[in-house]
């Protein structure tokens, strides 16, 4: 529960206790309504997330003040603390407890994490498993192959069977939780199954069969739930590949895939996994979101989010540069978004991830080397493809290698407006990985020429960073200007402050909006503000 006080414009004073999320604003729907023309329909919200009470500015006209300064971004609440909405003043009284996390920490702290179900021993359900294959190959010589449903069906059947006749041993046992564990392990991902369902899980980690993590919130948390056995992880591996023509066995032990849904997969076997077979799956969320749910986690502000819808709408090269699980497919996502439906857009991935709801969009995705090593499409050759098959646009998912240099070209020569993200913890490194990639493309040229190459393609870069309590932010949006003296020039335009939590804005005018200036095109101040 969150406590206000809350002082009206007529002096009368009223303690309102009510539990999050509280929404504020002058219409009747609102849990406060306060009634003034300085108040918006929907002017604020009270938000509670991972145990903390937060107030977000739902893009009133007035703005919101938190002890005597307009907030920016979403701001954390503590007892003491002074709201200011049009005429009314709340103090906070009461708000969710939470042990505090230390400033000194650096890892995500890693928190076990329980399921509903009773553990039932691994050793039980390897005797379940056993036998289950064993009378579905017997009674394969009666019956022909169905579909997984009714594998499953014919599974639980049979399962029902085993499990009456071994009635001492499985007694002290849920029934229909036995066959759903033995069933989800022999025809689908086993454990995982029910992991894949949680929408707040947002990462899958099996570092071994009995060793499985998950990513909640930005935080890392570690569950009870296991496999039956080694055998059991590299079944769920080969059910995941198989379907899409990939391989994997000790020859070749890495391997990339993706599930149904699209949930994005990396499996890595012995004798390269030390520890037993390893599975990393980056869930597909279902839930699409848009610049607004980036505004009110504080991912960034609304003027962060104006100035990068309108660099989009007007074709700026836009590079999304972050570290692993920093968010920049979402951002990426997201931008795509502002692109006029008008336009023909091409998106290349390695893995296909995203999700634009764009109508006009042809998606390619990257092929690896079949068992003979043949057939292999790559990145740069989808690119070159790509630029044959009449592209306003072209968005490639990730930047890895040597196509680097083609993508750039891309966007010097006709397609711009194109989007692409890379790994780099910086703006600066992101221009020295661009170098190193085009280099890997063995083009023989100079670094003066390369520089020049990448300042006249990229013209902008925005920055994600992940904070140590989980938050996805973007730490900076860079201007990249020409070369001077042999150095790529970058102007920082918007920052992120850690000590005070906030976003600044550096005053000066981006050189290619100047540019659209003089040509006619005028630019909302409310990006500068």
């Amino acid at each position: 529960m969150i406590e206000l006080d809350v002082t009206y414009e007529n002096g009368t004073k009223k303690k309102v206790i009510l539990p999050p999320p509280i929404k504020i604003g002058k219409g009747e729907e609102n849990d406060l309504v306060i009634k003034s023309w300085r108040v918006s329909k929907h002017h604020a919200t009270i938000t509670r997330d991972d145990g903390f009470a937060f107030i977000s500015d739902n893009y009133s006209l007035l703005g919101v003040f938190l002890n005597g300064r307009k907030i920016q971004t979403q701001q954390k609440l503590k007892i003491g603390d002074e709201i200011i909405i049009g005429p009314t003043k709340m103090k906070v009284l009461q708000v969710p407890k939470k042990e505090q996390i230390s400033r000194l920490e650096t890892n995500p702290k890693v928190e076990p994490i329980s399921t509903a179900r009773k553990q039932v021993p691994n050793n039980i359900l390897r005797i379940l498993h056993g036998e289950l294959i064993s009378a579905m190959d017997l009674r394969k010589l009666k019956s022909t192959h169905g579909s997984t449903n009714e594998l499953r069906q014919r599974a639980g059947e049979v399962l029902d069977q085993i499990i009456e006749e071994g009635t001492e041993r499985f007694s002290s046992f849920n029934k229909e939780e036995l066959k759903k564990l033995v069933i989800d392990e022999a025809f689908g991902l086993g454990p995982l199954e029910d992991l894949l369902k949680d929408e707040e899980v947002s990462e899958i980690m099996v570092n071994s069969h009995k060793d499985i993590y998950v990513e909640r919130s930005g935080r890392l948390q570690r569950t009870d739930v296991s496999f039956s056995g080694e055998s059991a992880v590299l079944s769920v591996i080969d059910r995941i590949v198989s379907p899409l023509g990939r391989r994997i066995d000790e020859n070749s032990p890495m391997v990339d895939a993706r599930l149904k849904d699209g949930s994005r997969v990396n499996a890595v076997i012995p004798p390269i996994a030390l520890k037993g077979a390893s599975i990393n799956i980056r869930k597909f969320s279902k839930k699409i979101l848009g610049v607004k749910a980036l505004i009110e986690k504080g991912t960034l502000t609304s003027e962060m989010a104006s100035f990068l819808n309108f660099a989009v709408l007007n074709k700026m090269n836009i590079l999304i540069s972050g570290g692993t699980g920093t968010g920049k497919t979402t951002v990426l996502n997201i931008l795509t978004a502002a692109i006029p439906h008008s336009e023909r857009l091409i998106t290349i991935e390695d893995a296909a991830e995203l999700q634009l709801q764009h109508p006009h969009t042809v998606s390619l995705e990257a092929r690896p080397a079949n068992a003979e090593g043949q057939g292999q499409v790559t990145i740069r050759d989808l690119l070159r493809n790509a630029l044959r098959m009449r592209p306003d646009r072209i968005v490639v998912g990730e930047c890895r290698g040597a196509e680097a240099f083609d993508m750039l070209s891309a966007m010097n020569t006709g397609h711009e407006g194109s989007l692409s993200t890379l790994h780099a913890n910086s703006p600066r490194e992101a221009l020295n990985r661009l170098e190193t990639m085009i280099l890997m493309a063995s083009m023989e040229l100079p670094l003066a020429a390369i520089r020049e190459h990448i300042a006249s393609s990229v013209d902008f870069i925005v920055q994600l960073t992940r904070l140590n309590d989980g938050r996805r932010i973007v730490s900076s949006i860079v201007e990249v200007g020409g070369v001077d003296s042999g150095i790529i020039q970058l102007q920082e335009l918007y920052t992120y402050k850690k000590a005070t939590n906030t976003f600044s804005y550096s005053g000066l005018m981006p050189s290619s909006f100047e540019i659209l200036r003089e040509n006619g095109q005028p630019i909302p101040q409310t990006m500068f503000i």
